[in-house]
């Protein structure tokens, strides 16, 4: 399932991320639009932990991002992207992928990534994962890609199966099957939703990354990345926290997220989302 975007959609969806219309679909454009939307979109699980529907097979995944000026998981900020990149006129694709969790794969197919053929090359898209590159991957190029996000590999298991590593560690695996929309997907967020095993529900995040470094909000634990430098720093209220998400983020919520009593907590399901 494909959904092609108004052009009035697109406009606003540009200026949220604060890019411009490219004039070529070229690998330069695709750079651009994938580092503006990286800087502007934060990877979150608020709304799990809000008790909010996910939508991910729809325009509603648009709308929250571009009118709420909120981001979400892979499933809504990933394929929210692959709405923008179809309806400006890319050959981009979706996929099902694995998350590493440690030293393990964690369970069956749990993560949309993209792709974008451009003049026989493939690049890989994913601006809905914690740590992140800020550019498109070169999906054939084995060599090491380095930004300021870390140094990424690129490994082929197989000939449906590919790894993406960063500064050496395995950050997910995805596969040649292509996501179905309209049907695919429901199971993963079904799951992340309620499952007291849910790593969505194991990590109350809100993370983007910044120019120089990286700002990450862990339930009340604000983390501030800059260069080299460190800051961690417990918010003291709701009315703190509220306000870090609206300064940090852009957004203002009615209410505070707060963990759910019913998750049951596994170290090895935390996410590591901030810059190293």
């Amino acid at each position: 399932m494909s959904s092609l975007l108004s052009d009035e959609k697109v406009a606003a969806y540009l200026e949220r991320i604060g890019a411009s219309r490219p004039e070529k679909l070229d690998a330069a454009a695709l750079r651009m639009l994938h580092e503006r939307h990286v800087l502007s979109v934060p990877f979150e699980t608020l709304d799990y932990h809000l008790g909010r529907e996910i939508y991910h097979k729809d325009e509603r995944a648009v709308d929250k991002i571009v009118y709420e000026h909120r981001g979400g998981g892979c499933g809504e900020v990933n394929t929210s992207f692959y709405f923008l990149l179809l309806a400006l006129g890319f050959n981009a694709r979706l996929h099902h992928g694995r998350v590493w969790f440690g030293d393990h794969l964690h369970g069956p197919y749990n993560h949309i990534v993209g792709t974008v053929e451009i003049d026989g090359e493939h690049w890989i898209v994913d601006v809905g994962f914690g740590k992140i590159s800020r550019y498109p991957l070169l999906r054939n190029d084995g060599t090491p890609q380095k930004n300021r996000h870390g140094e990424f590999s690129v490994r082929r298991v197989d000939d449906r199966t590919t790894d993406v590593y960063r500064n050496g560690t395995p950050q997910y695996r995805f596969y040649e099957d292509e996501v179905d929309l309209e049907r695919d997907f429901d199971q993963v967020v079904w799951y992340f939703r309620f499952s007291p095993d849910s790593p969505t529900l194991q990590n109350l995040v809100c993370s983007r990354p910044t120019e120089d470094g990286w700002v990450t909000l862990k339930d009340d634990v604000l983390i501030l990345v800059t260069g080299k430098e460190r800051t961690v720093e417990k918010l003291a209220d709701d009315g703190e926290v509220l306000a870090a998400y609206e300064k940090w983020f852009g957004f203002k919520l009615e209410q505070r997220p707060v963990p759910s009593p019913y998750v049951s907590t596994d170290p090895a399901r935390v996410m590591s989302v901030e810059q190293d």
